[in-house]
């Protein structure tokens, strides 16, 4: 892999992180029309890398909610930095159960299955569409709000299903403020990006080629500015209700994805 294809896969993967457009449908699409050999396949290692840049900038972007949270659990009461922590634990139950369980078959469907990522696009703008037309209200995450919004996160492995769209737009269906679902959803993600990044190595997967060292640089650092700048802006485009305009995007790729599935 070479600098301009760090850059630009780095580029990506900060981007869609956050941004409702489905990193992962965007990704085999662009196998599917470049075709395998045109678009660098990410190893693992490098892959681990991105996600990381992204899982940092998150924490980066909260740092002070973050730190408020660790102060909640470390002073052992029942205060509203502890609740928000065990919601937070309580989303994570249903992608951990499906990544676990189903691993394997949520792989075999990355492999340019084009009609199902326009399908599950159009299923994203019609969330965003929604999500977008919603009253703002004052109400925050409540504990039955988290599964519920987990099991969205756990749908969002599905190629072309966006999980920041998925889970935004559950949680502000559920009535939540727009600002609180945003935040909820960009923090939720955070504990199992670390999980499967210390799974892959303690299970011995990732390999490392010294002479790959400056593109996973270089890919890390695009990766972390853009997953900056997309994570800050998407807050804003929540609370201003923009998500129409990516409904709009997500509809008319999916549409061309179905219609290039078709005539193939």
């Amino acid at each position: 892999m070479n600098i301009i294809d760090a850059i630009i896969l780095g580029i990506i993967q900060g981007l869609t992180e956050f941004l409702p457009v489905s990193s992962s449908g965007h990704l085999e699409l662009g196998k599917a029309i470049l075709g395998d050999n045109s678009m660098p396949e990410e190893s693992l290692m490098f892959t681990v890398v991105l996600h990381f840049a992204t899982a940092l900038s998150t924490i980066v972007i909260f740092r002070k909610d973050i730190w408020s949270i660790l102060k909640g659990i470390l002073t052992f009461t029942w205060n509203e930095d502890l609740q928000f922590a065990l919601k937070i634990a309580i989303s994570m139950i249903p992608a951990v159960f499906v990544g676990l369980l189903f691993e394997e078959q949520l792989e075999q469907l990355f492999d340019g299955n084009i009609l199902l990522v326009g399908c599950m696009l159009i299923i994203t703008a019609a969330l965003l569409f929604l999500a977008d037309k919603a009253k703002d209200t004052n109400k925050k995450v409540s504990f039955g709000n988290a599964f519920i919004i987990g099991i969205s996160q756990a749908i969002a492995m599905l190629p072309g299903i966006s999980r920041s769209g998925a889970t935004i737009s559950t949680s502000v269906l559920l009535g939540n403020d727009k600002s609180k679902a945003a935040r909820f959803s960009f923090l939720m993600v955070v504990p199992l990006i670390f999980g499967k990044i210390a799974k892959d190595i303690l299970g011995g997967d990732l390999t490392y080629n010294s002479g790959n060292f400056t593109p996973i640089i270089i890919g890390f650092i695009a990766a972390f500015v853009s997953g900056m700048i997309a994570c800050t802006w998407m807050i804003s485009l929540v609370r201003k209700s923009k998500l129409s305009y990516f409904s709009i995007y997500c509809g008319i790729v999916g549409i061309i994805a179905i219609v290039f599935s078709l005539m193939n």
